[in-house]
């Protein structure tokens, strides 16, 4: 099992909520994201540190309609990031340009869940 102990210093925890969308006009601080993840000095994912760490590199979807589900941050070859949660694609959430973006409060990302493109704020980065 993992342990905090064990992670590199560039290891954040960043939560990443819904930002304002025609069905959430204020955004949604119920629905969102926890992620454990390697950061380099700008704030983007840092892909050696994943590479050699991917083990530690979660994340918790929750939402009050849909509960919560735990997966880990992947990449694919091409560089592509995602979040898998189980066994096979069908579950898979990309993330939109995600090693370009940096994971700094009040950014935003964007993630395609169940084939639509969901925007989402960083709330918080933090070390764990």
């Amino acid at each position: 099992m993992t342990e905090l102990k064990d992670l590199t210093p560039n290891f954040r925890h960043v939560r990443l909520l819904l930002a304002r969308t025609a069905g959430h006009p204020q955004g949604d601080r119920e629905e969102g994201y926890d992620l454990l993840v390697p950061l380099d000095e700008t704030g983007c994912l840092d892909a050696a540190t994943w590479k050699t760490h991917q083990a530690f590199c979660r994340v918790r979807r929750f939402s009050d309609n849909d509960g919560e589900r735990i997966g880990r941050l992947r990449r694919k070859p091409g560089g592509q990031w995602y979040f898998d949660y189980e066994e096979g694609d069908a579950d898979n959430e990309i993330g939109f340009r995600l090693g370009e973006e940096s994971f700094v409060t009040g950014e935003y990302v964007s993630i395609r869940q169940d084939g639509t493109m969901q925007t989402y704020q960083v709330a918080r980065v933090e070390k764990p």
